[in-house]
């Protein structure tokens, strides 16, 4: 599973937890979160916006145009 982290306020999108509170259980997969889905900590960047976190692809890269 793969987590995304927001480059503005650094909110971590884990699929392995999920984001409960947005109403997205653990096991969510990132293409299954609506893409206007806006950051819930800062609230100001698109699900676009979020870059993958983690050593799964050696470190953050953009998903813009993924």
């Amino acid at each position: 599973m793969s987590a995304y982290r927001c480059p503005v306020c650094d909110f971590v999108y884990d699929e392995a937890t999920g984001a409960p509170r947005e109403g997205f259980p653990a096991g969510t997969a990132w293409a299954d979160i609506p893409d206007d889905w806006a950051c819930p900590d800062c609230g100001v960047r698109e699900k676009i916006d979020f870059e993958r976190a983690g050593s799964e692809a050696g470190g953050p890269t953009s998903t813009r145009g993924a």
